[in-house]
This record gives C-alpha cells, sequence and structure tokens, in this order.
C-alpha cells in the first residue's frame, strides 16, 4: 500500500488516500474516540452559513464533513483531489467535485465560506492553497481550517507525540484499509506549524481578522479568518 512523505508529493498524496477510502470514516472514529464528529460540528458552527449561502468544502474526502455543514442549509460542495474518498462517499448525495487545492476549478468570489478540515497538512504549497481560497472567496467570506496541531503543555505535547509514534500505528493497523499511511499521519502532524505560524501564513494569503481556538489542549485547533 502507497504512502506519501514529508516531501507531500501530490501523486503519493492521492494515491495514499484512494488507499485508506474504504475504511476512512470508520479509522478516524475510532483513533479520535469519537471527537471527529465534535470537531465536524464545531467547523458548520464556525462557518456561519446558513439557508442560501454557498460553501467549498476543501480536500472533503468522502464529504462527511460537507454533510456536517449541509445540516446548515447551506449549499456545500466537497472538493477533493482523491477519486477513491470521493467515489466511498458518493452514497451521501453531496454535491462533490474533483479539485486540486492549488488550481480550485471555481470563480473568483464564488462561495460565502470556505474550509479545510485535516486537509492543508498534505497540501505541497500550503501558502499557494491559502491564496486559492481566498480567491474563491467573495469579500467577507468566512475561511475555517480545522487542523491537528501542537498542544500547548509540554508535557502533554510530549505524551501526545509519542502517541502518534506508537498507539497510532497501532490501531490503524488493526482498523484501516492501508495501516502504512498513518505512519505519514503520525509524522506530518509531528512537523506541522504551530498555531500562532498557520495564523501568520493565513493573513499573508490575504486573510484578515484571523484567529484560532485550541481544542484538546491544542491537539487540535479552529484557525478562522475572513476575506
Amino acid at each position: 500500500m502507497t504512502r506519501a512523505g514529508l516531501d507531500r508529493n501530490p501523486h503519493d498524496v492521492a494515491a495514499m488516500f484512494d488507499g485508506v477510502a474504504r475504511r476512512y470514516d470508520l479509522t478516524n472514529t475510532v483513533l479520535t474516540g469519537g471527537l471527529d464528529r465534535r470537531w465536524r460540528a464545531l467547523t458548520r458552527e464556525s462557518l456561519r452559513v446558513g439557508p442560501g449561502d454557498r460553501v467549498l468544502d476543501l480536500a472533503a474526502g468522502t464529504g462527511v464533513s460537507s454533510a456536517e455543514i449541509g445540516r446548515s442549509g447551506a449549499w456545500c460542495v466537497a472538493a477533493d483531489f482523491s477519486l477513491g474518498m470521493l467515489r466511498a462517499g458518493a452514497w451521501r448525495g453531496v454535491p462533490m467535485a474533483a479539485a486540486d487545492a492549488l488550481h480550485l476549478p471555481f470563480a473568483d468570489a464564488a462561495f460565502d465560506a470556505v474550509c479545510i478540515s485535516f486537509g492543508l497538512r498534505n497540501v505541497v504549497d500550503i501558502d499557494r492553497a491559502l491564496a486559492e481560497m481566498a480567491r474563491v472567496a467573495r469579500p467577507g467570506a468566512r475561511l475555517v481550517v480545522c487542523e491537528f496541531s501542537q498542544p500547548v503543555w509540554a508535557p502533554f505535547r510530549a505524551a501526545f507525540h509519542t502517541g502518534l509514534s506508537t498507539v497510532l500505528p497501532a490501531v490503524a493497523a488493526r482498523v484501516s484499509s492501508n495501516p502504512r499511511a498513518y505512519s505519514y499521519l503520525g509524522e506530518s502532524i509531528r512537523s506541522w506549524d504551530s498555531q500562532p505560524e498557520l495564523a501568520r501564513r493565513i493573513g499573508a494569503a490575504g486573510w484578515r481578522e484571523v484567529a484560532w481556538r485550541n481544542l484538546v489542549g491544542g491537539a487540535v485547533a479552529l484557525h478562522r479568518g475572513v476575506r
């Protein structure tokens, strides 16, 4: 089975997610102890959208996050460059589009809100992806980035990183359809930006009023911005 490296080669990343698609949602729920549902709900609430709004859910995978956003009454398209992930979630009936985060196939100012959950970390050019999200967002549109982050309390951060190296692969070996992919997951989280650094990059890409909210002691963070 394919796994990506920290160079985030787009072909390898897409192939890796194709390989985990079949049991992706189940694996995420098991690995997070069900907290993934809560994070999706908080992402929806942070977007502040409702009927009549158009939302881009980028790196949406099987569309489980897009379906959650749809509960607000907004129209939401699930965009991802892994066709395997989109096929695995086709039964949900949400609008889906094959899309590269660096070359979004949407017009300027097409969306009232944009979000990306646990996907920005996998993009080969993060700054360009953030700029592309800004391009397709109308003035005043909201951005929400839900992503693994860096726990703020040093002892918890050390334990979290140890768990990424030991517990994560062990659980993935029992649940995932491609356990090797979750070794990459742990590596990518450990090397990921701190909350202030990601906020700086979001602001540099054209978003204003950038702030974040730590979840689970900072193991996950919700970054927000306004176009």
